[in-house]
Formats: structure tokens, C-alpha cells, sequence
């Protein structure tokens, strides 16, 4: 689905074409995002759930590559998605293809054939969940935010030079890419738990260098980097642990639903603080980035109390 509507972008010619294959391209993205994550946590270790983020982290990067290698080069910007169409149409071919290693995988370490059918109502009733959730939501608010703000906010409320703040907060990807492989390094000896205590204590770090009212640059701008690490292993680490805090049956769709609750704070908060910025000030970011790492804290924590002597490590397989 993502292939025929990334391939579709590149033959679109108006913008109600392109909401439309949104669409599909936004249903196959959710069914990866929540059956790949669901695989990889019940089968692999902390360390590769990492490097799994990690690679997301890369392909992200190069997007932008190609797509200025196609306007650049000028064949317009339907090419660039042409492009990243027939790469994912050769990854689906690849995917088939490598079908019996993934059954292989799961019968090495002991998988369940069947996941649980649970409704929401169901779902959000099982002990921690709404925290997990919640916790969910707070990070991608954060993270997206960062994303999309930051350059913003180092031109205009700090006076940082346009190419310089581009620049530096390009590097937040860079951060979480580069964290998320030194996470899978440690990861199994550290703990999900901890490895989440551990990214919120980075960026509480970075946000503080951000917030630093001072005249040197240095701090705003590599700060950014700071929240980036700090950024890296909080979410392979939480979805990790979901099948050790809620049973290996009910993981899917408990993922499912995390998922669900990460793309509401990452399409909704950028917004509210668009809002924020627009009535307000824009210096209001390093605080509404401090909002939810705190209440991420607090319902990390949270969950730990809840769960007590039944959460466990899924550090080692």
C-alpha cells in the first residue's frame, strides 16, 4: 500500500490527488509501524529494537537526499517520489521473499501462533495501559515538536542565523540516530526501564542548554543535539517492553494502539504549540518541550509503581 502511493505521488498532477492516496499510503505506514514493532519486541532483543529505530533514523536522513537530488537535477519533485516508490516496491519484494526467516525467527524463540482480538475498551482497561499510552503520547509530542519548531525558534527567538539553525537542527536527527545505535550497545545489560530513565535525563540535560539565557549560541544550538540522544532510546524501549508488561498475546494489539496514540501527539501538539507561538511568544518552546518530558517522567514512573513486582527486564532472549 505504502509502494502504490508513494509511486502514486510521483504521477499525481493535483493536490486532491495526493489526499487521496494519502489515504492508503497512511494505512499501510500504521500496519507496519505496529506489526513490525510487535515482531521485532517479541522476538529480538532490546539491542535490536534499537538498531531497528536506529535505521529509521538513517532513512530519514537521506529522504531529503533524494529529494534534492530530483529537483536539483530537474526532474521535479514527482521523480524524488518515483524514486522512494520503486525502492519500496523492490523492500516488499524482498519482504515476501524472506517470508520463511521470519517463521523460522518465531519458532526459535518460542512466539505465540495467535495475538489476542481485543477492542479499545478492552485495551485501555488492562492494568498500566492508559499510563503507557499517555507516556506514548507525551514523547512524540515532545519529539515532533522538536522536529518541526526548532529551527524556528533558534532563528527567530534567539536570533540564530537562518543556515545556522537549519543546520544545527537537522542534527537532532542525527542525535537520535546516533543514540539509538549506541542504545542497542547497552540495552541488554542496562533494561528498558532503565534505558527510559536514562533518555529523559539526556534531555532534560539538552533542554536546559536550549532554555540557558545566555548571549553564546553554544548551548541552544547543540542542545538540540542533547534532546536528540536523549531522544533515542525511549521509544524502542517502550514498545520493547510492552509483551514483558502486558503478555506476549495481547501485544499487538496493545502496540497497535500505542501507535495510534503516537501519531494523535505528534499530529495534534506541534499544532497546539503553533498556537502557543502565534498568541504568545515563541520563547515559549524550551518550557512546552519541558511540559512533557516532566509528565513523561511522571507516567513512566508511574507505570513502574503500577505494574510493581510483575514488570520484567526484556533486556536478554
Amino acid at each position: 500500500m505504502t509502494a502504490a502511493a508513494l509511486y502514486g505521488f510521483g504521477l499525481s498532477s493535483s493536490f486532491w490527488q495526493l489526499c487521496l492516496l494519502a489515504i492508503p499510503y497512511g494505512l499501510g505506514a500504521g500496519a507496519v509501524d505496529a506489526a513490525l514493532n510487535n515482531y521485532v519486541a517479541l522476538h529480538y532483543s532490546s539491542r535490536h529494537m534499537s538498531w531497528l529505530h536506529c535505521s529509521w533514523g538513517i532513512g530519514a536522513s537521506i529522504s531529503p537526499f533524494i529529494m534534492g537530488y530530483a529537483l536539483s537535477g530537474g526532474l521535479g519533485w514527482q521523480s524524488g517520489y518515483k524514486i522512494v516508490g520503486v525502492l519500496q516496491i523492490v523492500l516488499t519484494a524482498v519482504l515476501f521473499l524472506s517470508l520463511p526467516l521470519w517463521q523460522k525467527q518465531r519458532d526459535l524463540s518460542g512466539g505465540p501462533d495467535k495475538s489476542a482480538v481485543l477492542t479499545l475498551s478492552e485495551i485501555v482497561r488492562i492494568k498500566g495501559v492508559k499510563f503507557q499510552l499517555a507516556a506514548f503520547f507525551s514523547y512524540i509530542a515532545l519529539e515532533n515538536t522538536t522536529m518541526l519548531w526548532a529551527s524556528t525558534y533558534l532563528v527567530r527567538a534567539r536570533g540564530i542565523g537562518v543556515e545556522t539553525g537549519a543546520r544545527y537542527a537537522s542534527l537532532f536527527f542525527i542525535g537520535i540516530t546516533v543514540g539509538r545505535f549506541i542504545s542497542g550497545l547497552i540495552s541488554n545489560r542496562v533494561g528498558d526501564r532503565n534505558m527510559i530513565r536514562l533518555g529523559i535525563g539526556i534531555i532534560f540535560v539538552g533542554l536546559v542548554a536550549v532554555w540557558l539565557p545566555v548571549s553564546s549560541d553554544w548551548f541552544g544550538l547543540n542542545g538540540l543535539i542533547i534532546i536528540g540522544l536523549g531522544c533515542a532510546p525511549i521509544y524502542p524501549s517502550i514498545i520493547h517492553s510492552t509483551p514483558a508488561n502486558f503478555g506476549k498475546d495481547r501485544s499487538q494489539a496493545i502496540i497497535g494502539v500505542q501507535m495510534a496514540s503516537a501519531y494523535l501527539g505528534a499530529t495534534t501538539m506541534p499544532l497546539v504549540f503553533g498556537f502557543l507561538a502565534n498568541n504568545f511568544h515563541l520563547g515559549l518552546f524550551p518550557y512546552f518541550l519541558f511540559f512533557f518530558a516532566v509528565l513523561l517522567l511522571l507516567l513512566t514512573e508511574k507505570l513502574n509503581r503500577v505494574l510493581g513486582d510483575g514488570w520484567r527486564q526484556t533486556s536478554k532472549r
